[in-house]
């Protein structure tokens, strides 16, 4: 028997996601589509319709390219430009080589980039990762899906940036920088305000986003100005002499002298920094003429934050001596402003400037995440599948946010102060090396295979594939070097990390089988979620078809599959959709593991 899925190549789709068969008439009523998972003989076996969703985006709530541009760049920007490089120079010791950092990383980012776009142009739906994965890992089914929705789901929380914008408020305000029971209370009311304002008033979400993108983008070219003044003599502290010998490498105090480890380790923070760039790619679905949105805000955004960032390190070092950048440990912009304009000004804006950075990447997050669990709702592939992936009452994913907002809340209460904390809201960015760099090694073995009938409006080079894959394995197995210095520093073994991160993973396979295998054995039925794309109105509707697993296990059944006919939209003519025809309706399935 198949499990129920939408994940082969087949007739009329050659991206592999839905399986079509012309029905062989022109007598078809328009937008409909005859649905049937078939046994053997041909006979249909889905059972009673548990529930429908329909799903119609207006117009004037799609993203255009400047939305696309401040949803990728909110995300980007976070505390990282403001902080990571006092450790990033604690490691190298070298003026030059931490600007180097920083350029390759952009480079580096943009053929990360080069891999989405080629999978976001030619699978244009919301979901990311979880459309690629889906085409490319077609057995077993779901297995895939099932790592990443556990990965997502478990560690795609907002609690490290609304736990930071509490922390930046309470400094704004004159009180100390503590992991205590106040932020945590202001960290929730963060992620409560976004979520209800993504969920009841969409439209002003979105406006708030490109604001504060805007924002983001004067801050950092306050900075870049201030900088470029510093290095003309415009400061308050003598010149710091940081560009006298750029590239020599020097141990000083607080600085230098760690080894390839510590040249490791600023590499894998200053890439994380760049972290956010494929946010577009999972609202695809939400966006106006989502390929040509997605092809100019992309890498523009990439683009624009790589220059920003050099730039700002370069002011960063026009104006802070090196012992004082080495150890400012949390806030280097917090040196760079005293040290331009004077310890007042500093101490009064930048932690509400930080602030309102984090509470923009908070909103992007959100965004962009809510659409993947809700994506992930409609195929059925987490429980309760109907309640999370509906859209009522505001025609806005609130349930899907709904789900995103429990998880950061437990994620900003529950843990105790410390090391476990950060431990925790660390340990979302490792499991995604492992996901990107299958993402990428999918995408070499569609390239080279010509049975896949791979096509996409944008190609991505081999060497730039193998680059991305490069990284990504490097991002994943450094972190399982021994360090030079204490194995416990953080608080915890070195390799606690890693390998936790790695458990996740393990975890989406036990959850699988637990999906496929299990629950359907002991609730004696499953719940099929079945998608109707009209490609002619753009309505989507989810049918939940409860279907006996006795009687599944009866049949052979040779595919799980729909039976679609295919119309001409009115007043057009042949050739346009995926097989040549206009108006397709397309639909496919997956499980309510419950």
């Amino acid at each position: 028997m198949s499990s129920p899925t939408g994940s082969y190549p087949t007739k009329g789709d050659p991206d592999g996601k839905f399986y079509i068969e012309d029905a062989g008439t022109d007598d078809a009523v328009d937008s409909e589509a005859a649905s049937i998972v078939l046994g053997s003989d041909g006979t249909p076996l889905l059972g009673a319709v548990e529930g429908v969703q329909k799903y119609t985006l207006p117009e004037s709530r799609k993203i255009g390219v400047v939305g696309a541009f401040f949803l990728i760049l909110n995300k980007m920007i976070g505390t990282g430009i403001f902080s990571t490089p006092s450790s990033i120079f604690a490691s190298t010791g070298s003026v030059g080589i931490c600007l180097l950092m920083w350029a390759v990383a952009g480079l580096l980012t943009l053929s990360g980039l080069s891999v989405y776009l080629e999978f976001g142009l030619a699978i244009p739906r919301s979901g990311g990762e979880k459309n690629y994965l889906e085409r490319i890992f077609q057995r077993p089914r779901y297995l895939a899906t099932s790592v990443f929705a556990v990965q997502m789901l478990l560690l795609g929380f907002s609690s490290g940036n609304s736990l930071a914008f509490g922390r930046y408020v309470l400094l704004a305000a004159g009180h100390p920088l503590p992991d205590g029971w106040p932020a945590r209370a202001i960290a929730v009311l963060c992620i409560t305000f976004v979520v209800t304002l993504h969920a009841v008033f969409p439209k002003w979400g979105l406006r708030l986003t490109n604001a504060l993108g805007v924002f983001k983008v004067i801050v950092l070219l306050l900075i870049v100005f201030s900088g470029l003044a510093a290095l003309a003599g415009h400061r308050l502290v003598p010149d710091p002499h940081n560009f006298d010998e750029p590239w020599a490498i020097e141990k000083g105090d607080g600085y230098g002298g760690g080894g390839a480890y510590a040249y490791a380790t600023a590499m894998l923070q200053v890439v994380y920094s760049y972290k956010g760039w494929e946010n577009a790619n999972y609202v695809m679905g939400e966006l106006k003429n989502p390929r040509r949105t997605l092809s100019i805000a992309a890498p523009l955004a990439v683009v624009g934050v790589t220059i920003l960032y050099v730039l700002a390190n370069v002011a960063y070092f026009a104006a802070i001596p090196k012992g004082e950048l080495a150890k400012s440990e949390v806030i280097v912009a917090g040196l760079f402003f005293r040290n331009v304009f004077g310890e007042s000004l500093a101490a009064r804006c930048l932690p509400a400037l930080v602030a309102l950075s984090n509470i923009g990447n908070v909103l992007a997050v959100s965004f962009a995440h809510s659409r993947v669990n809700q994506e992930l709702a409609k195929e059925g592939v987490i429980p309760w599948s109907q309640f999370w992936a509906s859209n009522k009452p505001f025609n806005t994913p609130a349930a899907s946010l709904l789900l995103h907002w429990i998880i950061t809340v437990i994620v900003l209460i529950a843990p105790p102060p410390g090391a476990a904390y950060n431990f925790i809201v660390n340990l979302y960015t490792y499991p995604g090396a492992w996901i990107n760099a299958c993402v990428v090694c999918g995408l070499i073995y569609l390239q080279w295979n010509n049975n896949e009938n791979w096509s996409s409006p944008w190609h991505t080079p081999l060497a730039i594939s193998i680059i991305y894959l490069l990284l990504n394995l490097f991002l994943a197995i450094t972190p399982f070097i021994p360090p030079n210095s204490d194995w416990n520093a953080d608080g915890y073994p070195y390799f606690a990390f890693p390998l936790v991160g790695t458990g996740v993973l393990v975890l989406g396979g036990v959850y699988w089988v637990l999906w496929t295998k299990v629950w359907p054995k002991i609730g004696g039925y499953i719940v099929v979620a079945e998608r109707i794309i009209d490609e002619d109105t753009g309505e989507e509707v989810v049918r939940y078809n409860k279907v006996n697993v006795k009687e599944l296990e009866s049949e052979v059944v040779e595919e799980v599959g729909v039976r679609s006919r295919l119309l001409p939209r009115r007043g057009a003519g042949s050739g346009g959709g995926r097989d040549g025809t206009e108006g397709v309706v397309y639909q496919t399935f997956g499980v309510d593991g419950r």
